[in-house]
């Protein structure tokens, strides 16, 4: 899930007042957004998707906004607002009159599974890939760029961080991990290095423990920072996001409306191939019709503005 110097892809720009959301032109053409309609931006972030999306949609529509993180809602949340006041009457700002009512909520995708609303949405969108605010910040615990506490959750209510997963596995769950997660082949020689070196407590410690055990042997393996794939795997398992992510594939299509779409921005391929695997079945079940026959990807004026765009595809399918 990297690339180049970057250690993990990111919803926006390089920092919270350059936010610039991915695939955000392709994302909302796909959606094909209905006025007054009811959308799910199920990954809310720091809000770019949801501000477009509330734009296009106007009253009596409805935008409901998920996060994990508390932190990205309340970003978000005063970003809708401003939004809201963009109106201007006279010298004043006045409240839009025709903005949609938005419903931000603290807690995963998954949770979707347990709508018993069917056939209420007319879209949803999620965008996998992880905001500035957590990447840029070294007390979150995601980037191996900064010395930092092992933590890696993005809801910092979640029990499970990091640190505990990296110090109390045994060494082969720990590679199990790594390999799974991370397609990191050289998982047990980290994993190894990892028990032999414990405890860890930051993410430089961990970082200069996986580059010493996993030194590139070759041009292609020098492209990325050795501690990537490991990183990635110890987020993803953190966070249990593939998981979440199949519970919300499982759930969309019996919250879809007939002709409702379903927009999906992943970062790396073990995500990529389990969105492509549930929308071919959706596909042979009746529940959908492709509208994406390969991955959209970013454009090169896209990647040159914000090169973490490059491992981005989107791939979408309508309700039938």
């Amino acid at each position: 899930m990297a690339e180049g110097l970057a250690d993990t892809p990111e919803r926006g720009g390089h920092g919270q007042a350059g936010h610039v959301p991915v695939l955000l032109k392709e994302a909302i053409e796909f959606l094909a957004i209905r006025r007054g309609g009811t959308y799910i931006d199920a990954t809310v972030g720091l809000g770019g998707h949801s501000l477009e999306i509330a734009k296009r949609l106007g009253a009596p529509g409805h935008l409901i906004g998920l996060d994990k993180d508390p932190a990205a809602l309340e970003i978000a949340r005063e970003k809708l607002v401003v939004g809201r006041s963009s109106l201007v009457v006279g010298n004043l700002p006045d409240q839009r009159p025709d903005w949609p009512e938005i419903t931000l909520i603290h807690g995963s995708f998954a949770d979707l599974a347990s709508d018993e609303r069917r056939a209420t949405y007319d879209g949803i969108l999620a965008d996998l890939g992880m905001s500035s605010l957590q990447l840029n910040d070294p007390a979150r615990g995601f980037s191996f760029q900064a010395e930092g506490p092992l933590d890696m959750r993005m809801n910092p209510q979640d029990e499970r961080t990091a640190e505990q997963v990296v110090n109390h596995l045994d060494e082969r769950e720990l590679a199990d991990v790594i390999y799974e997660f991370g397609e990191e082949r050289r998982s047990r020689r980290i994993a190894r290095a990892i028990v032999r070196s414990r405890p860890i407590r930051s993410t430089a410690q961990l970082a200069q423990v996986i580059s010493a055990a996993a030194r590139p042997m070759n041009q292609a393996e020098r492209r990325i920072h050795p501690a990537t794939r490991t990183f990635q795997a110890l987020r993803i398992f953190v966070n249990h996001e593939l998981q979440d992510l199949r519970e919300l594939l499982k759930a969309a299509p019996q919250l879809l409306k007939p002709g409702g779409r379903l927009v999906i921005i992943s970062f790396h391929s073990l995500e990529d191939r389990i969105v492509k695997d549930a929308l071919r079945d959706g596909v042979k079940q009746g529940h959908y019709q492709l509208l994406t026959k390969k991955p959209v990807t970013a454009g090169a004026e896209e990647v040159d503005r914000n090169p973490r765009s490059r491992s981005a595809k989107l791939r979408a399918a309508e309700r039938v």
